[in-house]
């Protein structure tokens, strides 16, 4: 009997999605935390697919260790952990999982701009605290009904906020590199990106991570907008220049802010965010459901057996060259 071919798994994975992939290949699984190296990767170098998170760096000296890779599958919507062009040179096939987290997302982000401007967050504390008492009633908030919200990066997740935020009153704004083309959701309207920091009463960063776009929200950005706006973060922490956003959010120059995402997670007990009353900090929970992981999960195995199988994948994130081989 011909001995199965090898696949890495260093992604948390349910006993029965483990098993579709184990019905076909010799499975080497990994915990999600460990992080493998160009020097420890190497006794796995005849693996030809691994799935794997966004937590895994896998970096041209990596992908140079497993010549028999054919696919790298990412149990995440992001892939910048990868380097996609050292991989679509050596013809590995790169994967993600659009679409099967946007409505948690999206939903998260609802929650997200209502919880820092109305201050939910503030008033569970409060309650717990004692405070609530005769005389001393919790301090008032602001509506979010007749307020602008700009979102930096109307895409998947942006056009499904946007109706609802159109939806509670709030004229929807947003910036992309191009306008887009016929209807736009929430009637959205276009606005230049120095117009959205300064216009908004709430801004939502919902771009993608690349090089073009980390650390690009910083002290200019926030010294733009309102002394009354709030800034939401859902996408990643690394987008932000986060200690211009600790001192924006300590001087007043930003009335608070909602973030899922920090530079460093999990954000450490002693991070100037955690003193900070005015920031809403969440453990980056965006696609944190049930539901939705499994689909994260089913499909990150389906974009796997797919490739491996000589098919198209649904999350085909590199469009590979014709002839390239691993």
């Amino acid at each position: 009997m011909q001995n199965k071919q090898k696949v890495l798994v260093s992604a948390p994975l349910a006993d029965d999605l483990l098993g579709r992939i184990e019905a076909e290949y010799d499975v080497v699984t990994l915990p999600s935390s460990t992080v493998l190296t160009a020097e420890t990767v190497g006794e796995h170098a005849d693996i030809v697919g691994w799935l794997t998170t966004v937590k895994q760096p896998v970096t041209a000296s990596v992908l140079a260790e497993l010549p028999s890779l054919k696919t790298v599958s990412n149990y995440a919507v992001g892939y910048d952990n990868i380097e996609v062009p050292a991989a679509t040179e050596r013809g590995v096939q790169i994967c993600n999982t659009p679409g099967v987290l946007d409505d948690a997302v999206a939903a998260l982000t609802v929650g997200a701009v209502l919880n820092a401007v109305r201050g939910l967050s503030r008033a569970e504390r409060f309650v717990r605290a004692g405070q609530w008492v005769a005389g001393n009633p919790f301090p008032l908030t602001t509506d979010v009904h007749g307020k602008t919200v700009g979102i930096l990066g109307l895409g998947r997740i942006g056009k499904k906020v946007a109706p609802v935020l159109h939806a509670l009153g709030m004229d929807v704004t947003y910036h992309n590199r191009t306008p887009i083309d016929g209807e736009v959701p929430g009637d959205a309207r276009y606005v230049s990106r120095d117009d959205l920091f300064a216009q908004s009463d709430v801004v939502i960063v919902l771009v993608p991570l690349d090089a073009s776009t980390a650390g690009s929200i910083g002290a200019a950005e926030f010294a733009a907008m309102k002394e009354s706006a709030f800034f939401v973060n859902p996408a990643r922490g690394t987008l932000i220049d986060e200690p211009a956003l600790v001192d924006a959010l300590r001087s007043g120059a930003i009335a608070g802010a909602a973030l899922d995402v920090m530079t460093t997670e999990p954000l450490p007990a002693e991070d100037p965010l955690m003193t900070l009353e005015n920031v809403v900090l969440l453990p980056h929970i965006g696609s944190a459901t049930v539901e939705t992981r499994c689909a994260m999960a089913d499909l990150a195995v389906q974009n796997l057996l797919d490739t491996l199988a000589g098919e198209q994948p649904k999350g085909a994130v590199n469009e590979l060259k014709v002839g390239a081989s691993a």
